[in-house]
Order: C-alpha cells, then sequence, then structure tokens
C-alpha cells in the first residue's frame, strides 16, 4: 500500500517558501494573543510552546492536575489551521491504538492499514506518563523520524509534525516515568504553575458557562506556518554562537551533580530553538541571550542528578536541575564575536 493511497504524502520542506521575518513576528504575536484569550498569565509558557511549534520540535509540559497544560496544548493546535490529533493516555492503552493497525477487509481479501491518531500535524498526548512505557515507545519512531513503520510497511507523517504532550509529575499515583530515550526527543519541557488571583478570578467568569476554546478559530494557515517555519529554520547562527551552546551542553556532561548530562540532539535542538525564539522577535540573527533563555526548558528534563546531590530533591528534582542549569549558564563565558550581526 502507497503512502499516496493514504493521502500522507510528506510535504518537501525544500518546496516551502519561507516568508519574510517581519511576517513571522506578526504571526506570531497573533497566535500568542489567541492563545492568551484561554490562558491567562502565562505568556512566557506561551511563548515556548510556539517557539518548540516553529522550531519543528515537540513540547513536554509538566504540572500538577487542573492548572490548564490541555488547555494549551489544545488552544496552540486550534490557533493553526492544521490536522489536530488527541490521545488520551491511560493504562489499558495499546501501541496500536497510537500508530494504527492493518485491519483485514473480507470484501478485497486483503489488509488495510487504518492509520491512528499520530497521523496528523499536531498531536496531542494528553497525560503520556500515566499510559505503560510499552505505549509510551509507540511514540519514539514517529517523534525522530516522522514516519511509523507498521507490518513492515513504513508510512511518513505529514510535515509540520509536532508531539505536544502533557504529563503529571511521577510522584502523582498511577504515572509511569518517561524513559531517557523519549525525553530526550522533546525539544522542550515547560511548566504552567498556579495562576495569579487576578488570572483565577477572571477564569471564574469567563469560563462560566462555556468553555474559551469554542471561540478560538485559526490565525494562521498550516501554508503560512510551514514558510514561518522556514523562515526559521533560516536565521543566522554565527560560529561564536554555536560554540556557546557546545559549551554549555558539554558542560552539564562534565558538572559533578550530574550523572546524566544532555545528548549531541540537545545541542542541535537548543540552536534550532533560538533560531525560532530569533525568528518571532523578526530578528535575522540569533543571540547568546537566546541561548540563555531556552536552556532551561531544552536542557533540563534530559539531565539526571546524581543521588548525593538530589538530597532531600529525591520527590521533585526538578527545581535542583533548573539550578544546576542556571549555574552552569553564569559559570560558561560567551566567545568573542557571539554578539555579532550575519
Amino acid at each position: 500500500m502507497t503512502t499516496a493511497s493514504l493521502g500522507l504524502a510528506a510535504d518537501e520542506p525544500s518546496m516551502v517558501e519561507a516568508v519574510s521575518l517581519a511576517a513571522v513576528a506578526e504571526a506570531g504575536r497573533s497566535i500568542i494573543q489567541n492563545v492568551e484569550t484561554v490562558i491567562d498569565g502565562k505568556h512566557d509558557a506561551v511563548l515556548t510552546a510556539l517557539t518548540v511549534l516553529l522550531a519543528g520540535g515537540h513540547l513536554l509540559i509538566e504540572d500538577v492536575p487542573g492548572v490548564g497544560k490541555t488547555m494549551l496544548a489544545k488552544a496552540l493546535a486550534r490557533s493553526v489551521d492544521c490536522t489536530v490529533g488527541r490521545i488520551q493516555f491511560t493504562p489499558d492503552l495499546l501501541p496500536s491504538d497510537v500508530t494504527g493497525v492493518s485491519v483485514f477487509n473480507q470484501a478485497q481479501n486483503r489488509f488495510e492499514f487504518k492509520p491512528g491518531p499520530v497521523f496528523a500535524n499536531i498531536v496531542i498526548g494528553d497525560e503520556i506518563n500515566r499510559a505503560s512505557p510499552k505505549t509510551q515507545s509507540a511514540l519514539l519512531e514517529c517523534m525522530e523520524e516522522r514516519q511509523i513503520t507498521v507490518d513492515g510497511a513504513t508510512y511518513p507523517l505529514d510535515l509540520p509534525f509536532t508531539v505536544v504532550a502533557t504529563q503529571n509529575p511521577i510522584e502523582m499515583e498511577g504515572t509511569y516515568a518517561l524513559p531517557e530515550a523519549q525525553r530526550d526527543r522533546f525539544m522542550a519541557r515547560i511548566s504552567m504553575g498556579y495562576p495569579d488571583a487576578g488570572s483565577e478570578l477572571a477564569m471564574l467568569d469567563s469560563r462560566d458557562d462555556t468553555s474559551p476554546l469554542s471561540r478560538i478559530d485559526p490565525v494562521v494557515s498550516g501554508a503560512e506556518l510551514r514558510g514561518m517555519m522556514a523562515a526559521a529554520r533560516g536565521v543566522f547562527a554565527s560560529g561564536a554562537v554555536k560554540e556557546y551552546a557546545v559549551n554549555l551542553v558539554r558542560a552539564t556532561r562534565d558538572d559533578r551533580e550530574l550523572r546524566l548530562g544532555a545528548s549531541p540532539r540537545a545541542t542541535l535542538q537548543l540552536i534550532r530553538a533560538a533560531k525560532a525564539q530569533a525568528a518571532l522577535q523578526g530578528r535575522e540573527y540569533v543571540l547568546p541571550d537566546d541561548i540563555d533563555g531556552l536552556a532551561v526548558a531544552v536542557l533540563g528534563h534530559r539531565l539526571v542528578p546524581t543521588s548525593r546531590a538530589l538530597g532531600h530533591h529525591h520527590q521533585d528534582s526538578t527545581p535542583l536541575i533548573e539550578e544546576i542549569v542556571r549555574r552552569i549558564v553564569a559559570a560558561t563565558p560567551v566567545p568573542v564575536g557571539a554578539q555579532g550581526r550575519p
């Protein structure tokens, strides 16, 4: 069975025409404003989520239940006119429920592949760590290679392809920790946090009788999003900026408080995310500040502290890891020439 017969032909990035960086910045502001009609007081989280989308990465939103993780994922997906798939991860979910399954067609006397919810531009994985590790692993191939292999046949996924997954902290009941290989495939991890008093009070009025998601319409088409992504890929990163990113990542591998540092994939994704952030500001080059601002979100979830460093943080290592990343950023010198334009 061919990919074309499924209507799943992947777009060629080289055939996408980039838009101007001014247009990227303007469209980015429109998307952020659209999402913030639903998510109050979380501008940094919304900006990082959009940055990951433009960089072609995957986003992990981790926090306690009820703070708007799924709402953010849905609002971002509805702001772009792309196909959206949603998977509610539960302990009894099977890998075939994610990827799809081959079904025997008695009339035609052959097997037909029924695509699963991952065959979409934006895939929302709700409470991903409530499924078993076996089911979680069904996402490994598509997140890294943008394709799915079922019964020996490989089906490429349409581009753009982004997984926006939510998860509860691992100390919550009924959760399975994501394996390191899967965490490493997420470009960034963010937390929502509790809203301030004003935002929580406004929420009581805006969500009294209807969901604010019902009032969200797309502000960017799929073609425009692909053009924005192409423009972000074209942002200039100088050799000094790349050297700075490499030095940061290598420092995590040598830090005494970490038993697992960031991978080379982290270096690639840090630069890609920095390019997307620069594009959202209408800037044609990456600054060290872009790297610094994204370091915690891009590197934090990939790092594993030593048992000695954990100490009393044994239940939640996130604050400790964020502190370590900030210390490494502060201690890593910026190479000469990293502030220059192309």
